[in-house]
């Protein structure tokens, strides 16, 4: 099992490894292309919206979508966990791990 998991681990990191490169390489065309048309583009008007300092910043949307992303995902995590807690018996029969009683079962 043990080997197994240390496969499963490396995979893991020369994927994630992989997908960074990527990332990082479309973040560097992206800059090159904002510097490209930051220096060819005219001067734009100031343009007055109305309350728009109330509206957030795109970086705290963001941030706000990826923390509401993260709580969603524990949360299916701890779901998952208490699933496979409660069916334990059903698999393992009497050898089972104790079942976690949470949520309505617990009540």
């Amino acid at each position: 099992m043990s080997d197994t998991k240390t496969v499963g681990q490396e995979l893991q990191g020369e994927i994630l490894k992989t997908v960074r490169k990527g990332q990082d390489a479309v973040v560097d065309a992206i800059q090159l292309w904002a510097d490209a048309v930051q220096a060819i583009k005219p001067p734009l008007p100031e343009v007055g919206i109305p309350f728009a300092d109330k509206l957030p910043k795109p970086e705290d949307l963001v941030a706000n979508a990826y923390d509401f992303a993260e709580q969603l995902l524990a949360a299916q995590r701890k779901f998952a966990e208490d699933v496979l807690h409660a069916t334990a018996p059903l698999f393992y029969g009497d050898t089972a791990p104790a079942a976690k009683k949470t949520g309505a079962a617990a009540k």
